[in-house]
C-alpha cells in the first residue's frame, strides 16, 4: 500500500461525521469574505408602518412558517448528532420554521444509525427535509434507498445534495458524477415528495438550475460560497490544508446564485451559504430567495439545547423585522420589492 492509500485508509477508520461536526464549529473553516456585506438597502427614514404589524409568515411545502427560515441540513450518523438533530428539530417546531437533516447515507448502509436522524417526534408539524447525495445513484443506490431516506424520518421533501468539490478533496470521496441528470429526472417522476437540489458550498448556476428544473426538481437551494468551506474541512481531515485554501472560495457567491436562480420560471429558491443574521436573511429575500437557509449559526446552539436554538431563531427574526421596518416593508412581499444594490467601493 502506497503512502496516499495508507493515509486514506487511516482517515476512513475515524468517525467522519463526528469530525465534520468538530471542524464545522471551527471558525477557521469559514470563508473569509462576507459576500452579503457587498449588498446594501436604501434606508427609509419614513417607513410609515407600525413595527408591531410586521408579518414574516410564509408557507413552504404546503405548511405554514412563522418566518422564511430553514435550518439547513447538517449532521447525523454519529452518536453526538442525535442530540444535535433533536435540538435543531425541537427548536424549529417551537418557532415554526423548517428543518433538514444531514446526509442519511450512513443510516441506509448501517440501519442502527437511523435513530440519529429520526426527529419527527419533536417536530410533528413543521416541514422536515430528508437528505442523500445525488452521487449515490452511481454507487448502488436506487429509488428504494431514496424512498427509505424519506420514510425513515417521515420527511416532506428529499434533498439531493450536489458536492463535487467536497468529494474531490474528501479522502474517501466518491468521484463518479457521470450521468446523474437522467437519474435525477427518473427519481423525480417516481418519488412521492418534492425534490430539493442543493449544493454544499459552491453554489448553483442558472444553467444548472435550468437543467434541474427541466428534470423535475422543484426547489433549488443555492448553498453558495460565503459560509462553511467544505474544501477546508475535508482538506483538514486529509491533512492537505494547502488544497483546502486553494479551493476555499471556489464557486458562485450566494447572492449571485440567488439572483441567477430567481430568474428561472417556476423555481422555489432557498438562499443559503453564508447567511449569518437577520439582515442577511432580508438581503437574500430581496435578491429573490423564497426562504433563507442557515446551518453554522445554529450548530453551537444545538450542542446545548433546543431552547438555545429557539433563542437563536428569535434573534434572527427580530433582526429581520428591524431590516423590514427600516425598509417600510410590512410583509415578505413588500420586502422582496425593496431596493437593494451592490455597493460601489469608495476610492481614496
Amino acid at each position: 500500500m502506497n503512502a496516499t492509500a495508507t493515509a486514506t485508509a487511516a482517515v476512513e477508520e475515524r468517525d467522519r461525521k463526528a469530525e465534520h461536526i468538530d471542524l464545522a464549529l471551527d471558525r477557521r473553516m469559514q470563508v473569509e469574505r462576507r459576500y452579503f456585506d457587498e449588498w446594501t438597502f436604501t434606508h427609509q427614514a419614513l417607513p410609515e408602518i407600525d413595527f408591531a404589524e410586521i408579518d414574516t409568515s410564509t408557507t413552504f411545502l404546503g405548511k405554514p412558517l412563522a418566518a422564511p427560515l430553514l435550518i439547513s441540513c447538517m449532521t447525523g450518523g454519529t452518536s453526538v448528532a442525535n442530540a444535535i438533530n433533536l435540538n435543531l428539530a425541537a427548536g424549529a417546531e417551537r418557532r415554526e420554521i423548517a428543518v433538514g437533516v444531514g446526509s442519511q447515507r450512513k443510516a441506509i448502509e448501517e440501519p442502527a444509525q437511523s435513530a440519529s436522524f429520526q426527529v419527527r417526534q419533536v417536530a410533528p408539524t413543521v416541514p422536515l427535509l430528508a437528505n442523500l447525495g445525488a452521487v449515490q445513484f452511481n454507487y448502488n443506490f436506487g429509488i428504494e434507498e431514496y424512498r427509505q431516506a424519506v420514510a425513515m424520518i417521515e420527511a416532506d421533501a428529499l434533498v439531493l445534495h450536489l458536492n463535487p468539490l467536497q468529494e474531490a478533496i474528501q479522502p474517501e470521496g466518491q468521484l463518479n458524477f457521470s450521468g446523474l441528470l437522467p437519474k435525477i429526472e427518473a427519481i423525480a417522476g417516481q418519488l412521492e415528495v418534492p425534490i430539493v437540489a442543493k449544493e454544499v458550498g459552491s453554489g448553483l448556476s442558472a444553467a444548472t438550475g435550468r437543467q434541474l428544473l427541466a428534470a423535475g426538481v422543484s426547489i433549488l437551494d443555492t448553498a453558495g460560497v460565503g459560509g462553511t468551506s467544505w474544501a477546508k474541512i475535508e482538506a483538514s481531515r486529509a491533512e492537505t490544508e494547502a488544497l483546502g485554501e486553494l479551493f476555499a472560495d471556489w464557486g458562485i457567491p450566494t447572492p449571485d446564485s440567488i439572483r441567477q436562480l430567481a430568474e428561472l420560471p417556476g423555481a422555489t429558491v432557498i438562499g443559503s451559504g453564508g447567511v449569518r443574521n437577520g439582515l442577511d436573511v432580508a438581503k437574500a429575500l430581496a435578491l429573490g430567495a423564497d426562504l433563507a437557509g442557515l446551518a453554522y449559526p445554529f450548530l453551537a446552539a444545538a450542542t446545548e439545547s433546543a431552547e438555545r436554538v429557539a433563542e437563536r431563531i428569535d434573534r434572527l427574526v427580530h433582526e429581520l423585522k428591524i431590516a423590514m421596518f427600516c425598509l417600510g416593508a410590512r410583509n415578505l412581499t413588500e420586502l422582496r420589492r425593496a431596493k437593494i444594490e451592490r455597493k460601489i467601493e469608495r476610492r481614496s
